[in-house]
Order: structure tokens, then sequence, then C-alpha cells
């Protein structure tokens, strides 16, 4: 038997060698696509999907590439321009004897976009990566790894984002949209930064709101952030419908102001909002800025799923959280659907 916390402190393959692995796996990779789902499901499935076929997809891994595949092919296959963007980058581990290292990484971002009538553009991003262990500590808690299935943190946001891309791929659209599963999000944001700066003046013009889904299913609530600072009056606007289609609905739903900047909750949402952009950070958790999902309990000692290989998997969530992978998966596309079709132009009848 493998020793985990050995084989995850090696250092990844290079992305050539990676490269010629998801190559060499590629026909069992197109057996295992799952045919189109019901629509009120496919959101739930590939949340399952990606955590079943693609643990420890930590940034610049194997299973990292094979995910980041797989997401290509869908998006291109609902009708989107798509695309892999692979960028070098680095973190520190630290070890036991209070040394650090840099490691270098080459990570896996997929981009799949769609142009509207106007040159507008809504940006929808999730990381897809999951929690790399940054030191001998986050080992020996288990935090992390290869066998770590990220299903709320953050396979949920995925899932959540193809769902959202499915149902606006077949129909013309005023305003254009573009779908980011990005890499190396986990625990820092290197992976949204690389995209920022890669972004070109006129998109950046372009890009009227960012809305980011991350671990929505273990926290107690929906929750989102909002970038009040942005000087888009239209945010607030925004915000407001979903908080009353939230009640209409019988959503619990948490709305509050500011993008939270704690290095031990990091969010993709944060380098979007301090660049000054109209920002809408979805996940889940409890009132307040704290990091914490939930309320301490016997099944969730430490407040959160997430980062946790022995909780962050389907099996602990569907024995302890039944059926809300289900129900969070129902709520989120109930909120944010109507308002993308809305914003994107994608609900007016054509004709």
């Amino acid at each position: 038997m493998f020793h985990l916390g050995r084989i995850t402190r090696t250092r990844f393959v290079g992305h050539s060698k990676r490269a010629r692995l998801v190559l060499g796996l590629s026909g069992l990779l197109t057996v295992c696509l799952p045919a189109f789902a019901a629509p009120d499901h496919y959101a739930q499935e590939q949340m399952r999907y990606i955590a079943t076929y693609f643990p420890g997809r930590m940034a610049g891994s194997p299973a990292e590439l094979m995910a980041a595949e797989y997401l290509q092919r869908r998006l291109a296959q609902m009708g989107y321009q798509s695309n892999l963007r692979t960028f070098n980058t680095r973190y520190q581990f630290h070890g036991s004897d209070g040394k650090a290292d840099w490691r270098k990484i080459s990570a896996t971002s997929v981009i799949a976009a769609k142009a509207g009538a106007t040159g507008g553009e809504i940006l929808v991003i999730a990381h897809s990566d999951t929690f790399m262990p940054r030191s001998d500590g986050d080992l020996n808690n288990n935090l992390g790894g290869l066998t770590l299935q990220g299903v709320d943190d953050n396979a949920s946001g995925v899932g959540v984002m193809l769902d959202l891309a499915r149902r606006l791929g077949p129909v013309p659209l005023a305003v254009g949209v573009r779908f980011v599963a990005l890499s190396a999000g986990e625990p820092e944001t290197l992976g949204a930064e690389d995209y920022l700066q890669r972004m070109t003046p006129q998109e950046k013009r372009n890009t009227l709101l960012v809305i980011n889904l991350d671990s929505l299913i273990g926290g107690e609530k929906l929750r989102v952030d909002y970038s009040p600072d942005s000087g888009d009056s239209r945010l607030l606007g925004l915000v407001k419908d979903l908080g009353t289609r939230a009640r209409q609905a019988g959503i619990p739903l948490i709305l509050n102001t500011g993008i939270r900047a704690a290095a031990e909750c990091s969010t993709d949402a944060l380098p979007f909002a301090k660049a000054g952009f109209a920002v809408l950070d979805v996940g889940s958790g409890i009132a307040g800025n704290r990091c914490r999902e939930r309320n301490v309990s016997r099944n969730f000692p430490h407040g959160m799923v997430r980062y946790q290989s022995p909780l962050d998997n389907l099996t602990y969530l569907d024995r302890h959280l039944t059926g809300q992978m289900d129900k969070r998966a129902r709520d989120s596309l109930a909120l944010l659907g109507p308002m993308l079709e809305r914003l994107t132009g994608a609900d007016k009848p054509k004709g």
C-alpha cells in the first residue's frame, strides 16, 4: 500500500509527461463521459461525477489535467468556443523543521466563451482544483492530498457552472458569457490572478459582472458576498433581486456586503473585486465574516468541511447532510439561472 503523505509530498511530474498520461487515458475518459442528465439533476450529477473520477485534482497534478480535459469537452459539446490554458506558478511548502522551499507547478484552467450581439460579457468562474497540502502539518492533519474528493470545495461550484452553461448554450445572447474553470484556486488565488493579469484592457471594459461559485454545499445557508465599492449601481439592484427571489422561493439566503479577504478562506472573487469589477461571490456559510461554513457540531467539529478528506466526500456528505447536494444545486440555479438569462438577454423571445 502506498503511503499517502509520501506520494503527496513528491513533486508533480512535468506538464509534458502529464499530457502523455491524459492522452493515453483519453479513450477511457471518453467512455466515462456521462450522458446529459435530466434538467433537474444535471448539476448534481456533474458534482458527483467530478468528485468520483477526479479526486486529488490538485493544481499541477495528473488528476487536475484530466478534469480540465473533461470540462473542456463538456463545454465544447454545449457549443462554446472552449480551450485549455496552462500557466506556470509556484507555491511554498513548509517542512516540520521550519524550513520552506518553493515548488513549481504547471496548472491548467478551462475557458469557454459565447459572444453576444453587443460587446458586453458576464464572467462566471469556479475553481476546479482541490486543496494542495502546503506543509507537513497539513499532511499530518489529513488536509488535501490524493484522496480528497472536494465535493463541496469545489465540485459543487463547477457542477452549477456547467448547468448554467448548458442552459445558455442553445440560445442567442445579447450580452456574451464566459465560463472559466480556474486551477490553482486552493488555498490561494493564483489561477484567478493569472487570468486577471492576462485580460486585455478591452476585455476588462467589456466585463460587466463577475460571478464566483465556490463551496455551495457545506454551509448552513446559501450566501452571496458582493462588492459595494465597484462603482456599478446595477450591482445593488441585482443583489436586491436575488434577495426578493430567495424570499419568494423560500430559499434561505445570506446577503453580505464585502468580499472576505482572510487567507484561511481565500476566494477567487477577491482579485476581481480589488481590480474594481462588480462581483458576486456565491457560496454557503453563516452570517458574519468568519470562515466557518456552519456552527460547530459533533459531525463538523471545525465548523467546515472544505480541505478535509474524511469530510468533503460523497459518502460523508450524503450521510450527514442528506439531500443537501440536490437542494443546493436546485436553489443555486433557481437564483442564478433567471438572473443570467435576464442579463444576457436569453430570456427575451426571438422572432
